[in-house]
């Protein structure tokens, strides 16, 4: 996705829309407040991409870890344990 070369205020944004979405649906756009970059528009397809390319992971406990993955967990570290047992003598 391209980045954002381009910089709106505000104020901008409330007198010139029509021009500034049209320049979003080309490329992303910032926008500003207090000439700190706030939001950024761009199109549905660049946006989409992003939802897809993101990370959907959740951090999680060991309290919250289903029984069959932490039973994986166990019997991995057991195979590493022996493993590295059996490579030191």
């Amino acid at each position: 996705m391209p980045h954002s070369d381009s910089f709106y205020s505000t104020t901008d944004l409330s007198r010139k829309s029509g021009d500034i979405i049209a320049e979003a649906l080309q490329r992303p756009v910032t926008i500003t407040l207090g000439n700190k970059p706030r939001l950024v528009l761009l199109n549905i397809e660049d946006y989409e991409r992003l939802l897809r390319q993101s990370d959907h992971r959740m951090p999680g406990t060991i309290e919250t870890m289903p029984d069959a993955l932490i039973s994986q967990f166990e019997s991995a570290v057991d195979t590493y344990a022996q493993d590295d047992e059996g490579g030191r003598s």
